[in-house]
């Protein structure tokens, strides 16, 4: 049986964005995450934990996997689908954050909306909210995609990952998160006008300036690094989301993953956060082929899930 998490309780409870975690939670997270894969941990230490599962828009992978690992760590769940609760008829979310917040002990909830929302969620002290993807972020993504590179690479510190497609909301978390660890390198390719929001590659650089890192980000596939560990990518049309331009697809073609862009890197793992979409943001050869490890990622999900779980609930409860 694995350590218990050695954070001090003080520091444990939400994940709103990574921006509120330091590195020593980030790491402790994922080592906790990579445990888990390795079912390092014995009994239910979530017994008796009663956690509401709140998504407003689809999901497969995060809704499966943190309901799996509540039920697996012993807690049970409440699932509340987009029109369940009575938000839709007019209660303010202060007055339903007082509500809930007597009843579970942990939220996790996916809005596709800002983090405001989840922060007045999160208000009272009662109950543990985690960002199950917001429009702007998807931290517990991030998690997961460190816990795949822990596992896969044997360590984050000094990992190349070269990141081509659309600046959304996992490409934020990526950058928010990878930049922390020392000596790491987030090449990003953006199509023109698909970008990382200011304000998060703004914190990412400060990030990467305080670590040693380097993040980089431009729009074009021209100019590539010489060498990465990994090559990610993502759907090119974001959950719940529609561009404005009708000819987005023309501007995105040429950020697509094919598999003369991978052999460019033959010692590199390919990445995707999924859903996928063949023929799109890469081709079926890539996400198929012997060196994506995208499904394997898409199971870490629940590992990563387990340990933000452990990590937010267990001074709750």
């Amino acid at each position: 049986m694995a350590a218990p998490i050695s954070i001090p309780a003080a520091q444990r409870g939400d994940l709103i964005s990574l921006v509120d975690l330091d590195l020593l939670e980030i790491r402790e997270i994922v080592r906790r995450g990579v445990g888990f894969a390795r079912r390092e941990y014995s009994g239910e230490p979530l017994a008796g934990a009663v956690i509401g599962i709140y998504f407003r828009k689809t999901s497969t992978r995060t809704r499966t996997a943190f309901s799996a690992a509540a039920l697996r760590l012993g807690a049970r769940i409440i699932g509340y689908g987009p029109d369940d609760l009575q938000l839709n008829t007019g209660e303010t979310i202060e007055d339903t954050a007082q509500v809930l917040s007597r009843m579970l002990d942990g939220l996790v909830c996916r809005t596709a909306g800002s983090t405001a929302e989840l922060r007045a969620l999160a208000e009272p002290s009662g109950m543990s909210v985690i960002n199950a993807m917001s429009a702007h972020e998807h931290p517990t993504q991030a998690l997961t995609d460190l816990t795949t590179i822990q596992r896969h690479l044997g360590g984050i510190d000094g990992t190349r990952v070269l990141y081509v497609g659309e600046g959304n909301s996992t490409a934020a978390a990526l950058a928010l998160s990878l930049t922390r660890f020392e000596r790491t390198e987030l090449h990003l390719r953006t199509p023109p006008g698909y970008g990382l929001e200011p304000h998060v590659r703004e914190q990412a650089e400060r990030y990467a300036k305080e670590s040693g890192s380097t993040l980089r980000e431009t729009h074009d596939m021209s100019e590539l690094p010489p060498a990465v560990d990994i090559v990610y990518t993502a759907r090119w049309q974001t959950t719940g989301t529609s561009k404005p331009d009708p000819d987005w697809r023309a501007v995105f073609a040429p950020f697509q993953v094919d598999e003369q862009l991978l052999d460019g890197y033959p010692a590199a793992w390919f990445m995707h956060d999924l859903p996928a979409h063949r023929g799109e943001e890469m081709t079926a050869a890539v996400l198929d082929g012997p060196r994506s490890i995208a499904f394997d990622q898409a199971g870490d999900k629940m590992h990563s899930a387990m340990a933000v779980l452990e990590w937010a609930l267990t001074s709750r409860i």
